[in-house]
C-alpha cells in the first residue's frame, strides 16, 4: 500500500475515501484562501486546490500520493464559497431555491516515488437543482449552522441533501471529491489505484 495523503480538513472528503476503501492520512494546508483574487468559478477552484496541494507536498518525506481539493458553487454566473454568515446564506438560499447551480471542484494529484515527482490538475463539475423551499424551511436549515460553513450554503451528505432533486454529473464531485477523477488522475500517474486500498479494509455498509 502506498502513502496517501489527503491535504484538506474536510470531514466529507475524508469519509469518501474512506468509503473507497482507502486510509489517508490528513495534512491540513496552511494556505490563506483570501489572498487568491481569482474571480473564474472554474479557475477558482484549480488555483486553490494547486496551492494546498502544493504547501502539503513541501512537507512530504519518501514516496507518497497526495489529492487536495477546493470546492464552490457556481450561481447566477459567480462563485459561491461557504456564506459564514446566518444572513449570507440565508439570502442566498432565497435565491437558488427551485433554481439549478454548477458544483466544480478542482483536484490537485501530486505523486513521489523515488526520484520521480509528478502531479496532475483537473476540474471536477455537476450540475445541481434545488428544492423550492419556503421561507421557514430555509431560516429553519439556516439555524442548524449546516449552511454557512459549507461552500454553496449546501452540503449533500447532511441536512441540505433532502434539498437536491437532481445532480447531473457525478454526485461524489458534490461532496467534494471526485473518485472517479481521483482514480484517473492517479492511473495517468503511474500509481495502480489498488495499491491505494487498505489492506483488509471494508467499506461502511
Amino acid at each position: 500500500m502506498i502513502r496517501l495523503v489527503l491535504a484538506s480538513k474536510s470531514p466529507a472528503r475524508l469519509a469518501l475515501l474512506r468509503q473507497a476503501g482507502l486510509a489517508p492520512e490528513v495534512v491540513v494546508p496552511d494556505v490563506d484562501e483570501s489572498a487568491i483574487l481569482e474571480r473564474s468559478p472554474t479557475r477558482l477552484p484549480v488555483l486553490l486546490a494547486t496551492a494546498k496541494g502544493r504547501d502539503v507536498a513541501a512537507q512530504m518525506v519518501g514516496d507518497a500520493v497526495l489529492i487536495a481539493c477546493d470546492t464552490v458553487l457556481e450561481f447566477e454566473g459567480r462563485v459561491h464559497g461557504k456564506p459564514g454568515t446566518p444572513e449570507a446564506a440565508a439570502a442566498l438560499w432565497r435565491r437558488m431555491r427551485g433554481q439549478e447551480g454548477v458544483v466544480h471542484t478542482g483536484h490537485f494529484v501530486w505523486v513521489r516515488r523515488g526520484e520521480t515527482v509528478s502531479q496532475a490538475i483537473r476540474l471536477g463539475t455537476t450540475m445541481v437543482r434545488f428544492v423550492d423551499l419556503d421561507d421557514a424551511e430555509i431560516d429553519a436549515y439556516v439555524a442548524t449552522g449546516e449552511p454557512q460553513r459549507v461552500a454553496g450554503g449546501f452540503t449533500i451528505d447532511g441536512r441540505g441533501g433532502a434539498y437536491i432533486t437532481a445532480v447531473t454529473g457525478d454526485h461524489f464531485n458534490v461532496s467534494g471529491l471526485s473518485l472517479p477523477l481521483f482514480r484517473q488522475m492517479v492511473i495517468d500517474l503511474g500509481v495502480d489505484w489498488p495499491s491505494l486500498w487498505a489492506t483488509g479494509s471494508v467499506a461502511a455498509g
